[in-house]
């Protein structure tokens, strides 16, 4: 189990160190800022969307380890899938975070991939703001909305 935790940490650090699709989309059409006022961290999520298909997402800004290795890690999972496979993913990915997921088909690890590696943030619920921010921001996003979400 401690090697487990180890190899997750590692994944969640350089994700952290090297964020994977880190920069301004310029043919974005839909894009939300996130912000979380507890510490600060702040990201935008620019998404080009064809018909129900995210063809390309990327992400900016600042913050701890777990929500830039968060955002990193959405945008490669996301990249190419339906809205509502998007969608879907945030709820499991929520789950997961907030130690909510199960065992069964409805929560496996199986269905987040390496998303996984989130899981241990259930034991810190105050990392979970962190762990989310990109999700959320991701949603607004989504949905149009162009308002600065915050996690508060």
């Amino acid at each position: 189990m401690a090697d487990l935790r180890e190899l997750y940490q590692e994944l969640i650090l350089e994700h952290s160190k090297a964020p994977r699709n880190y920069r301004a989309l310029e043919a974005a059409n839909h894009k939300a800022e996130g912000y979380n006022p507890l510490c600060g961290d702040r990201f935008t999520v620019y998404l080009k969307v064809d018909g129900d298909s995210i063809q390309d997402i990327s992400f900016q800004g600042s913050g701890c380890a777990i929500s830039k290795a968060s955002a990193s890690m959405m945008t490669q999972s996301l990249k190419g899938k339906s809205i509502s496979e998007a969608k879907k993913l945030f709820e499991r990915f929520h789950q997961t975070v907030t130690g909510q997921a199960t065992n069964n088909s409805n929560g496996s690890e199986a269905e987040v991939g390496k998303l996984a590696v989130f899981a241990g943030v259930s034991e810190f619920p105050s990392r979970v703001k962190c762990a989310t921010l990109a999700w959320h921001t991701l949603q607004a996003a989504l949905d149009g909305d162009q308002h600065s979400i915050s996690t508060e």
